[in-house]
Protein backbone atom coordinates (compact mmCIF):
# COMPACT_ATOMS: atom_id res chain seq x y z
CA UNK A 1 0.00 0.00 0.00
CA UNK A 2 2.80 2.36 0.74
CA UNK A 3 4.21 1.94 -2.75
CA UNK A 4 0.79 2.67 -4.21
CA UNK A 5 0.50 5.94 -2.31
CA UNK A 6 4.02 6.91 -3.31
CA UNK A 7 3.22 6.16 -6.94
CA UNK A 8 0.01 8.19 -6.76
CA UNK A 9 1.90 11.10 -5.16
CA UNK A 10 4.56 11.02 -7.88
CA UNK A 11 1.90 10.99 -10.58
CA UNK A 12 0.12 13.91 -8.93
CA UNK A 13 3.33 15.92 -8.82
CA UNK A 14 4.09 15.12 -12.45
CA UNK A 15 0.52 16.03 -13.37
CA UNK A 16 0.84 19.41 -11.66
CA UNK A 17 4.24 20.16 -13.15
CA UNK A 18 3.00 19.27 -16.65
CA UNK A 19 0.30 21.91 -16.25
CA UNK A 20 2.74 24.71 -15.33
CA UNK A 21 3.91 26.68 -18.37
CA UNK A 22 6.30 29.65 -17.87
CA UNK A 23 6.29 32.09 -20.83
CA UNK A 24 9.35 34.34 -21.38
CA UNK A 25 9.03 38.07 -21.89
CA UNK A 26 8.33 39.06 -25.51
CA UNK A 27 6.52 35.84 -26.39
CA UNK A 28 3.01 34.47 -26.32
CA UNK A 29 2.00 30.78 -26.41
CA UNK A 30 -1.24 29.64 -28.00
CA UNK A 31 -3.18 26.95 -26.13
CA UNK A 32 -5.12 24.26 -28.00
CA UNK A 33 -7.69 22.00 -26.36
CA UNK A 34 -8.26 18.87 -28.40
CA UNK A 35 -6.75 20.68 -31.38
CA UNK A 36 -8.82 23.85 -31.09
CA UNK A 37 -7.43 27.24 -30.07
CA UNK A 38 -8.77 28.42 -26.73
CA UNK A 39 -6.57 31.25 -25.47
CA UNK A 40 -3.03 32.65 -25.43
CA UNK A 41 -0.59 32.52 -22.55
CA UNK A 42 0.99 35.84 -21.59
CA UNK A 43 4.58 36.27 -20.30
CA UNK A 44 4.98 34.81 -16.81
CA UNK A 45 3.82 31.65 -15.01
CA UNK A 46 0.66 30.07 -16.50
CA UNK A 47 -1.38 26.92 -15.80
CA UNK A 48 -3.04 24.63 -18.31
CA UNK A 49 -4.97 21.38 -17.97
CA UNK A 50 -2.50 18.54 -18.48
CA UNK A 51 -3.25 15.99 -21.17
CA UNK A 52 -6.19 18.13 -22.29
CA UNK A 53 -4.53 21.40 -23.26
CA UNK A 54 -1.30 21.68 -25.17
CA UNK A 55 0.94 24.48 -26.49
CA UNK A 56 0.16 25.08 -30.16
CA UNK A 57 2.58 27.89 -31.28
CA UNK A 58 5.25 29.95 -29.59
CA UNK A 59 4.86 33.40 -31.13
CA UNK A 60 7.54 36.08 -30.97
CA UNK A 61 5.75 39.38 -30.12
CA UNK A 62 8.83 41.55 -30.46
CA UNK A 63 9.61 43.63 -33.55
CA UNK A 64 11.37 41.55 -36.17
CA UNK A 65 13.42 42.44 -39.22
CA UNK A 66 13.17 40.54 -42.48
CA UNK A 67 15.86 40.88 -45.12
CA UNK A 68 14.57 41.15 -48.69
CA UNK A 69 17.07 39.54 -51.09
CA UNK A 70 18.28 41.32 -54.22
CA UNK A 71 15.95 40.99 -57.21
CA UNK A 72 15.61 42.39 -60.71
CA UNK A 73 12.96 45.00 -61.50
CA UNK A 74 12.02 46.46 -64.90
CA UNK A 75 11.04 50.12 -64.66
CA UNK A 76 8.42 51.90 -66.71
CA UNK A 77 11.07 53.18 -69.13
CA UNK A 78 12.41 49.60 -69.62
CA UNK A 79 15.52 49.94 -67.46
CA UNK A 80 16.69 46.76 -65.70
CA UNK A 81 17.78 47.39 -62.09
CA UNK A 82 18.56 45.29 -59.02
CA UNK A 83 16.87 46.17 -55.72
CA UNK A 84 17.07 44.89 -52.16
CA UNK A 85 15.62 46.06 -48.86
CA UNK A 86 14.43 45.26 -45.33
CA UNK A 87 11.02 44.95 -43.68
CA UNK A 88 10.31 45.59 -39.98
CA UNK A 89 7.15 44.01 -38.56
CA UNK A 90 5.60 43.12 -35.21
CA UNK A 91 2.95 40.54 -34.30
CA UNK A 92 0.05 42.14 -32.42
CA UNK A 93 -2.34 39.15 -32.28
CA UNK A 94 -0.68 35.81 -31.72
CA UNK A 95 -3.80 33.75 -32.58
CA UNK A 96 -4.19 35.34 -36.03
CA UNK A 97 -0.46 35.09 -36.74
CA UNK A 98 -0.62 31.40 -35.88
CA UNK A 99 -3.86 30.30 -37.52
CA UNK A 100 -4.62 32.82 -40.31
CA UNK A 101 -1.45 32.24 -42.35
CA UNK A 102 1.09 29.49 -42.86
CA UNK A 103 4.78 30.38 -42.59
CA UNK A 104 4.31 34.01 -41.56
CA UNK A 105 7.78 35.34 -42.40
CA UNK A 106 7.86 33.59 -45.77
CA UNK A 107 4.46 35.06 -46.62
CA UNK A 108 5.54 38.60 -45.64
CA UNK A 109 8.74 38.21 -47.68
CA UNK A 110 6.94 37.15 -50.85
CA UNK A 111 4.31 39.84 -50.38
CA UNK A 112 7.08 42.44 -50.08
CA UNK A 113 8.90 41.21 -53.19
CA UNK A 114 5.70 41.29 -55.23
CA UNK A 115 4.81 44.83 -54.16
CA UNK A 116 8.35 46.09 -54.75
CA UNK A 117 8.10 44.95 -58.36
CA UNK A 118 4.62 46.45 -58.69
CA UNK A 119 5.43 49.84 -57.19
CA UNK A 120 8.87 50.34 -58.69
CA UNK A 121 7.83 48.93 -62.06
CA UNK A 122 5.30 51.74 -62.41
CA UNK A 123 7.97 54.46 -62.10
CA UNK A 124 10.75 55.78 -64.31
CA UNK A 125 14.39 55.28 -63.39
CA UNK A 126 14.91 58.95 -62.55
CA UNK A 127 11.94 58.81 -60.18
CA UNK A 128 13.29 55.70 -58.48
CA UNK A 129 16.65 57.34 -57.83
CA UNK A 130 15.21 60.63 -56.55
CA UNK A 131 12.01 59.57 -54.74
CA UNK A 132 13.13 56.75 -52.45
CA UNK A 133 11.14 58.09 -49.49
CA UNK A 134 7.94 58.05 -51.56
CA UNK A 135 8.65 54.46 -52.61
CA UNK A 136 9.14 53.40 -48.99
CA UNK A 137 5.90 55.10 -47.94
CA UNK A 138 3.88 53.45 -50.73
CA UNK A 139 5.31 50.02 -49.96
CA UNK A 140 4.60 50.44 -46.25
CA UNK A 141 0.97 51.35 -46.90
CA UNK A 142 0.33 48.44 -49.26
CA UNK A 143 2.13 45.74 -47.23
CA UNK A 144 0.70 46.86 -43.89
CA UNK A 145 -2.83 46.74 -45.29
CA UNK A 146 -2.25 43.27 -46.77
CA UNK A 147 -0.84 41.83 -43.52
CA UNK A 148 -3.48 43.33 -41.23
CA UNK A 149 -5.72 40.17 -41.31
CA UNK A 150 -2.71 38.18 -40.04
CA UNK A 151 -2.50 40.22 -36.84
CA UNK A 152 0.77 41.80 -37.99
CA UNK A 153 1.80 45.47 -37.99
CA UNK A 154 4.43 46.42 -40.59
CA UNK A 155 6.30 49.33 -39.02
CA UNK A 156 8.84 50.15 -41.73
CA UNK A 157 9.89 49.21 -45.25
CA UNK A 158 13.27 50.43 -46.47
CA UNK A 159 14.86 50.09 -49.91
CA UNK A 160 18.58 49.63 -49.28
CA UNK A 161 20.22 49.59 -52.72
CA UNK A 162 19.10 50.41 -56.25
CA UNK A 163 21.73 49.22 -58.72
CA UNK A 164 21.32 50.08 -62.42
CA UNK A 165 23.34 48.14 -65.06
CA UNK A 166 26.88 49.35 -65.76
CA UNK A 167 26.15 50.71 -69.24
CA UNK A 168 23.29 52.73 -67.82
CA UNK A 169 25.54 54.03 -65.03
CA UNK A 170 28.09 55.15 -67.64
CA UNK A 171 25.37 56.88 -69.65
CA UNK A 172 24.12 58.65 -66.52
CA UNK A 173 27.66 59.76 -65.71
CA UNK A 174 28.05 61.23 -69.19
CA UNK A 175 24.70 62.95 -68.91
CA UNK A 176 25.61 64.38 -65.51
CA UNK A 177 28.95 65.62 -66.85
CA UNK A 178 27.23 67.27 -69.80
CA UNK A 179 24.73 68.92 -67.48
CA UNK A 180 27.51 70.23 -65.26
CA UNK A 181 29.42 71.55 -68.27
CA UNK A 182 26.22 73.25 -69.42
CA UNK A 183 25.70 74.88 -66.02
CA UNK A 184 29.35 75.96 -65.96
CA UNK A 185 29.01 77.56 -69.41
CA UNK A 186 25.84 79.34 -68.34
CA UNK A 187 27.48 80.63 -65.18
CA UNK A 188 30.53 81.78 -67.14
CA UNK A 189 28.30 83.60 -69.64
CA UNK A 190 26.38 85.19 -66.79
CA UNK A 191 29.68 86.29 -65.27
CA UNK A 192 30.82 87.91 -68.52
CA UNK A 193 27.45 89.60 -68.90
CA UNK A 194 27.54 90.92 -65.35
CA UNK A 195 31.10 92.11 -65.85
CA UNK A 196 30.15 93.96 -69.05
CA UNK A 197 27.15 95.54 -67.33
CA UNK A 198 29.30 96.67 -64.41
CA UNK A 199 31.95 98.08 -66.75
CA UNK A 200 29.29 99.95 -68.72
CA UNK A 201 27.75 101.24 -65.52
CA UNK A 202 31.16 102.36 -64.30
CA UNK A 203 31.89 104.11 -67.61
CA UNK A 204 28.50 105.80 -67.43
CA UNK A 205 29.15 107.05 -63.92
CA UNK A 206 32.63 108.18 -64.96
CA UNK A 207 31.20 110.17 -67.88
CA UNK A 208 28.54 111.69 -65.64
CA UNK A 209 31.08 112.66 -63.00
CA UNK A 210 33.43 114.08 -65.65
CA UNK A 211 30.58 116.12 -67.13
CA UNK A 212 29.66 117.41 -63.68
CA UNK A 213 33.31 118.24 -63.04
CA UNK A 214 33.60 120.08 -66.38
CA UNK A 215 30.39 121.94 -65.56
CA UNK A 216 31.71 122.96 -62.16
CA UNK A 217 35.08 123.93 -63.66
CA UNK A 218 33.36 126.01 -66.35
CA UNK A 219 31.26 127.69 -63.68
CA UNK A 220 34.35 128.44 -61.59
CA UNK A 221 36.22 129.69 -64.66
CA UNK A 222 33.33 131.93 -65.66
CA UNK A 223 33.13 133.26 -62.12
CA UNK A 224 36.90 133.93 -62.17
CA UNK A 225 36.62 135.71 -65.53
CA UNK A 226 33.73 137.76 -64.19
CA UNK A 227 35.74 138.79 -61.18
CA UNK A 228 38.79 139.52 -63.36
CA UNK A 229 36.63 141.62 -65.68
CA UNK A 230 35.22 143.51 -62.72
CA UNK A 231 38.72 144.15 -61.42
CA UNK A 232 39.87 145.24 -64.89
CA UNK A 233 36.90 147.59 -65.19
CA UNK A 234 37.65 149.06 -61.77
CA UNK A 235 41.28 149.54 -62.73
CA UNK A 236 40.32 151.13 -66.04
CA UNK A 237 37.97 153.49 -64.22
CA UNK A 238 40.73 154.52 -61.86
CA UNK A 239 43.13 155.13 -64.75
CA UNK A 240 40.50 157.06 -66.67
CA UNK A 241 39.86 159.32 -63.69
CA UNK A 242 43.59 159.83 -63.27
CA UNK A 243 44.05 160.72 -66.96
CA UNK A 244 41.13 163.10 -66.75
CA UNK A 245 42.91 164.87 -63.93
CA UNK A 246 46.07 165.10 -66.04
CA UNK A 247 48.07 162.46 -64.17
CA UNK A 248 50.58 160.97 -66.64
CA UNK A 249 51.37 158.10 -64.24
CA UNK A 250 48.13 156.37 -65.26
CA UNK A 251 49.41 156.06 -68.81
CA UNK A 252 52.69 154.73 -67.51
CA UNK A 253 50.74 152.12 -65.50
CA UNK A 254 49.08 150.68 -68.58
CA UNK A 255 52.28 150.75 -70.58
CA UNK A 256 54.20 148.97 -67.80
CA UNK A 257 51.46 146.35 -67.40
CA UNK A 258 51.39 145.47 -71.11
CA UNK A 259 55.18 145.56 -71.19
CA UNK A 260 55.50 143.02 -68.36
CA UNK A 261 52.77 140.76 -69.86
CA UNK A 262 54.59 140.74 -73.21
CA UNK A 263 57.85 139.76 -71.54
CA UNK A 264 56.15 136.90 -69.65
CA UNK A 265 54.52 135.58 -72.84
CA UNK A 266 57.79 135.78 -74.70
CA UNK A 267 59.63 133.92 -71.95
CA UNK A 268 57.02 131.12 -71.83
CA UNK A 269 56.97 130.52 -75.60
CA UNK A 270 58.00 126.87 -76.39
CA UNK A 271 59.75 127.97 -79.59
CA UNK A 272 61.95 130.44 -77.82
CA UNK A 273 65.27 128.99 -76.66
CA UNK A 274 67.37 132.21 -76.30
CA UNK A 275 65.78 135.45 -75.09
CA UNK A 276 67.56 138.78 -75.88
CA UNK A 277 66.02 141.69 -74.06
CA UNK A 278 67.02 145.18 -75.25
CA UNK A 279 65.45 146.50 -72.10
CA UNK A 280 65.67 150.02 -70.72
CA UNK A 281 65.77 149.60 -66.99
CA UNK A 282 65.10 153.26 -66.32
CA UNK A 283 61.87 153.18 -68.36
CA UNK A 284 60.64 150.09 -66.52
CA UNK A 285 61.53 151.59 -63.14
CA UNK A 286 59.81 154.81 -64.12
CA UNK A 287 56.70 152.90 -65.02
CA UNK A 288 56.76 151.06 -61.72
CA UNK A 289 57.25 154.27 -59.77
CA UNK A 290 54.34 155.79 -61.70
CA UNK A 291 52.17 152.86 -60.64
CA UNK A 292 53.18 153.40 -57.02
CA UNK A 293 52.38 157.13 -57.21
CA UNK A 294 49.02 156.35 -58.83
CA UNK A 295 48.07 153.91 -56.10
CA UNK A 296 49.26 156.35 -53.40
CA UNK A 297 47.18 159.22 -54.77
CA UNK A 298 44.18 156.91 -54.98
CA UNK A 299 44.60 155.95 -51.32
CA UNK A 300 44.80 159.66 -50.27
CA UNK A 301 41.61 160.45 -52.13
CA UNK A 302 39.84 157.59 -50.39
CA UNK A 303 41.08 158.83 -47.00
CA UNK A 304 39.79 162.39 -47.70
CA UNK A 305 36.38 161.12 -48.81
CA UNK A 306 35.90 159.05 -45.65
CA UNK A 307 35.66 162.00 -43.16
CA UNK A 308 33.31 163.85 -45.50
CA UNK A 309 31.01 160.89 -45.63
CA UNK A 310 31.08 160.76 -41.82
CA UNK A 311 29.91 164.39 -41.57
Amino acid sequence: MEYVFIGIAVLAVLFLFSGIKPVPQGYEYTVERFGRFTHALKPGLNLIVPFVDRIGHKVNMMENVLDVPSQEVITRDNAMIRVDGVVFFQVLQSDRASYEVTMLEYSILNLTITNIRTVMGSMDLDELLSQRDDINARLLTVIDEATHPWGVKVTRVEIKDITPPQDLVDAMARQMKAERDKRASILEAEGHKQSAVLKAEGLKQSVILKAEGDKEAAYREAEARERSAAAEASATLMVSEAIAKGDINAVNYFVAQKYVESLIALAQSPNQKVLILPLESSALLGSISGIAELLGSRSQESALKAPRAGK
